[in-house]
Formats: structure tokens, sequence, C-alpha cells
């Protein structure tokens, strides 16, 4: 019997989570920040409350974004997405989520990325486990994006 082929990972999609005040323009400006630094979003998600927002970000180059993030002094934290290449949106996703469900490990929140430049629709997902679920998916046979495949 032949043992599947098992991809060597990349290193982790990172995942900023960046403190703004809640004031228009605010997200605009850090988005022209980056681009003034050729780092392009190519992730978001915005969760909003009265006084403060956070904005989930994932980048073209985390190493810049983060060293401008601390001489600018923009609060923020990091974290490690696992993210998978769909061909379809629907089903892929139903594919997806019912893997993890089976492997019996929870989905924190998840939000789609710009798509590839091959068109492909992206998910981003933090995980409980990320190993686990980068073992999981890989097991499955789920294209997986690592960080080195999101720098353009």
């Amino acid at each position: 019997m032949i043992e599947p082929e098992t991809l060597e990972p990349g290193e982790p999609v990172t995942q900023f989570s960046v403190l703004l005040q809640n004031r228009a323009g605010a997200l605009a400006a850090l988005a022209k920040l980056l681009r003034n630094n050729a780092i392009e979003v190519v992730g978001i998600s915005v969760q909003d409350s009265r006084d403060a927002t956070i904005a989930r970000l994932v980048v073209t180059d985390p190493d810049l974004a983060q060293q401008i993030f601390v001489e600018k002094g923009i609060p923020f934290t990091t974290s490690s997405l696992v993210v998978v290449a769909m061909k379809e949106a629907g089903p892929g996703l139903l594919q997806v989520l019912d893997t993890l469900m089976v492997a019996e490990t929870n989905i924190d929140f998840a939000y789609s990325l710009m798509p590839s430049p091959k068109g492909q629709a992206q998910l981003a997902m933090h995980v409980e486990d990320y190993d686990f679920a980068i073992s999981v998916m890989n097991q499955a046979g789920f294209k997986l994006v690592f960080q080195g495949d999101l720098s353009r």
C-alpha cells in the first residue's frame, strides 16, 4: 500500500487583529499606510463596537506590516490561520466544515480572503488547534494556502 504524499507545510498565514478608533476613515488610513509600503491587504474582517473597532487583516508581507505597526504605535496581536483554497465556494465550504466536524475540531471564526490570482475562493479559519487542523485538511486532500502563497 502506498501512503498518500504529505506536503511539508509552509509558514502559517498570519492574521493581524488591529485596534482602531471607531471613526470615519480609520480603516482607510490603515489600508493606505500599508499600501504606501507596498503591502496589500488580501483578507479583512471588521468587528465593530461603539468605541473601538477590531480589524482582522491578512497581508502580503506580515513581517514589514508588524514593523510598521510597532513603529507607528498601532496596537495589534497576531495569530495563525488555516487557509483553504476551494474550487467551488458552496460545495467546497460544506466539505471543509464537514471535514473539521468529523475531526471534532472547532472553528473560532472564519472569513473569506480576496480571490487568489488564479481566481480560487479562499477560506481563512482560526481553529482551536492549528497543527491538528492542518494535518486533517492535508490528509483529506484540501489545497492549503500558506503565507508564501499570499505574497505577491
